[in-house]
C-alpha cells in the first residue's frame, strides 16, 4: 500500500502542477484580452483596412477578398465585397452598386446576436475558454496568439485564434477553424484611430443614388 502511494504522489503533483501552469496561462490569456477591449474603447473613431481569406478544402472552396470599415461607437460604414452598409444607430442600409438596390431595416444593437463591427473587436469577452498560444515574430512586429474555444456546443466554430501586437495591443488578425473544417482569416493591414470625420459620416444621403430601389424592410 505504501509502496503504491509512492507511486501517485508524483502523478498527483504532476497534474496539480499542470493544472496551475493551465489556469495561469487561461488568466495571462485573459488579461490581454482585456487590455486589447479597454484600448478599442479607449478611441474616439477606428478605421481598418482588411484582408479576408476563406478556405475549405472539402467543398474545394478558396475565396479571397478585401475591405475596409469606420466605426464611431456603434456607427459604422463597411465596405466589402462589393456591398456598403451603413449603420447611423437606428437603422441598417445596405447599398448594393451592381443590382442598384437598397435595403433599409431597424436594428436593435443590444440582441444577444445582434453582430457588427464593433463588437467583432470585442467579440471574445463572453463565451470562450481562454488559453496562450504561440508567440510570432511578423515582419518586426511580435503577434502573441490566444486561443478560443467556445463554450457552447451548438457553436459552429471549433476554436479561434486570435493574434495580438504586443506592442500596441491591436488586433493584427483572426482565425476561426470550423467544425465543418473551413477556415475564416481576417488580417489586418492598417489600423488607425482618431481620424478626422465628416459629421455625415455615418449619414444615409438617399438623393445620392437617384436610380436605385429602395427595399424597405421594416
Amino acid at each position: 500500500m505504501i509502496f503504491k502511494m509512492k507511486r501517485l504522489l508524483p502523478v498527483i503533483a504532476l497534474f496539480f502542477i499542470s493544472f496551475t501552469i493551465q489556469a495561469q496561462n487561461s488568466q495571462k490569456a485573459r488579461n490581454l484580452l482585456d487590455e486589447v477591449s479597454a484600448k478599442v474603447k479607449s478611441y474616439d473613431n477606428i478605421a481598418i483596412d482588411f484582408k479576408y481569406s476563406l478556405t475549405n478544402p472539402k467543398e474545394n472552396l478558396n475565396q479571397e477578398s478585401k475591405g475596409n470599415v469606420i466605426m464611431q461607437g456603434n456607427k459604422y460604414v463597411l465596405n466589402f465585397m462589393g456591398v456598403t452598409k451603413i449603420y447611423d444607430g437606428k437603422k441598417i442600409y445596405n447599398i448594393v452598386p451592381e443590382d442598384e438596390e437598397i435595403s433599409i431595416s431597424k436594428f436593435d444593437e443590444n440582441e444577444e446576436d445582434a453582430v457588427t463591427p464593433s463588437k467583432m473587436l470585442t467579440f471574445f469577452n463572453h463565451g470562450f475558454k481562454y488559453s496562450w498560444d504561440i508567440l510570432q515574430n511578423v515582419r518586426g512586429r511580435k503577434i502573441q496568439y490566444v486561443k478560443l474555444v467556445p463554450t457552447s456546443s451548438k457553436d459552429e466554430r471549433k476554436e479561434i485564434y486570435l493574434g495580438i501586437d504586443v506592442q500596441t495591443k491591436h488586433i493584427y488578425n483572426l482565425m476561426e477553424i470550423g467544425k465543418n473544417g473551413s477556415k475564416t482569416t481576417i488580417t489586418v493591414n492598417s489600423f488607425k484611430t482618431n481620424q478626422p470625420l465628416s459629421k455625415n459620416q455615418f449619414t444615409f444621403a438617399e438623393s445620392k443614388y437617384p436610380n436605385y430601389y429602395i427595399n424597405k424592410l421594416d
